[in-house]
Order: structure tokens, then C-alpha cells, then sequence
């Protein structure tokens, strides 16, 4: 059964992502909150993990606009792109290899992405230890209390709340940024599992 290729917009629907992440973090900005975040955070690992989902996102809009490339090939094969080639090789020996030539385009495809995905992982993790350290940072000045003088445990209570920020910042940077990037990445998951579907149906 052949599966109809769908209209490429893969490359319209990153830019739109991207754009509404631009402006969801200019909108954060003007409000504060970033600010907020940076300065409540005395660890720094929300400002590490904004700065790596920064790189991450940027990685992923250049694998969106080289998937675009590949996905428009299958139209016009170009001998610059993978598919582009598969095409021409399938092509001139249709009979021979055609599977096995597929599965290496499919691995070397979905490679691509995997690194995102790690990140994804990474982001995630950074923001647990970011909780870890948030609650190691409330609970060492509780060692501290010797008597109950309202000044110490005024200082006290603002070291805690201070490790709080810490925790509660650190994951919420951590799970925000790991779920965006993991859905800006299924989006090119879900457009390369079409063009394969594609491609396996056409040339079994």
C-alpha cells in the first residue's frame, strides 16, 4: 500500500515554534521574572540550564531546516542530501538492497536527534540536583539553632527561604525547558516518521 507523501511544512511550523518561544522568553523578560529567577538562584544551575536549552533550541532549528532539505529531495532528488541519494541509488538498482539501504537512511536520519534528546534528559536532571541543593541549602542553618532569640531565627528563616527559592526555581527552570525541547524535537520525530513511512511504501 503506498502512503502518500503529506505537504512539507515542517520548516513553517519550526519557525512558528520559535518564534513563540522568542517571544514567550522577550514576554518573560519585560515581566521580570527571568531576573527573578537569576537572582533568587544562588547555585546558578537555572541560568546554566537557560543558557544550554538556548544552544539546544538554536541545534534544533538548524536539524529542522536540514530535515526540510531532505524532506523537499524526495520531489527533486539533490545528490547533497541523504535521501536525495537513497532515491537515485534505489533508482538506478531497484532490485537489490532497497531495504537494507532505507534502514542505514533511517538510522543516520534519527541520529541526528538523538543528541536532543540527551539534552532533554540533562535538562531534567540539572533540575533534581537544583532541588537537591536547594533542600541541603534550607535545612543546614536548623544545625545552627542553639536557643530561640527572634533575631538568629530571623536570619535562619531567610537562609531557608533562601534555599527554597533555589529549589523550587531550579525545577521549575529544569521542567519547563526540558519539556519544550522535548516537544520541538518530536516535531521533527513525527515529520521524518512520515517521510519514511513514505519512502518504505515506495520503494519496498
Amino acid at each position: 500500500m503506498l502512503i502518500y507523501k503529506k505537504p512539507n511544512y515542517l520548516l513553517l511550523k519550526a519557525s512558528l515554534l520559535l518564534s513563540l518561544i522568542v517571544f514567550s522568553a522577550y514576554l518573560l523578560y519585560y515581566l521580570g521574572l527571568f531576573g527573578l529567577i537569576i537572582e533568587s538562584d544562588k547555585s546558578k544551575i537555572s541560568l546554566v540550564i537557560l543558557l544550554i536549552y538556548f544552544i539546544s533550541s538554536m541545534h534544533w532549528f538548524f536539524n529542522a531546516l536540514s530535515l526540510d532539505k531532505e524532506i523537499s529531495s524526495i520531489d527533486s532528488p539533490n545528490k547533497n542530501t541523504l535521501i536525495g541519494r537513497f532515491i537515485k541509488e534505489i533508482e538506478l538498482k531497484s532490485e537489490y538492497g532497497s531495504l537494507n539501504k532505507l534502514s542505514l537512511l533511517e538510522d543516520e536520519l534519527s541520529n541526528r536527534h538523538s543528541i536532543g534528546y540527551l539534552i532533554v534528559d540533562i535538562l531534567l536532571k540539572l533540575g533534581l540536583t537544583g532541588t537537591v541543593i536547594g533542600f541541603i541549602l534550607m535545612l543546614l542553618p536548623i544545625g545552627e539553632i542553639r536557643d530561640f532569640d527572634p533575631q538568629i531565627l530571623q536570619k535562619l528563616l531567610s537562609t531557608m527561604s533562601g534555599g527554597m527559592a533555589v529549589a523550587l526555581y531550579t525545577t521549575l527552570t529544569g521542567l519547563i525547558t526540558s519539556m519544550l525541547l522535548k516537544f520541538q524535537y518530536f516535531l521533527l520525530d513525527s515529520s521524518l516518521s512520515q517521510t519514511l513511512n513514505h519512502l518504505n511504501s515506495k520503494y519496498p
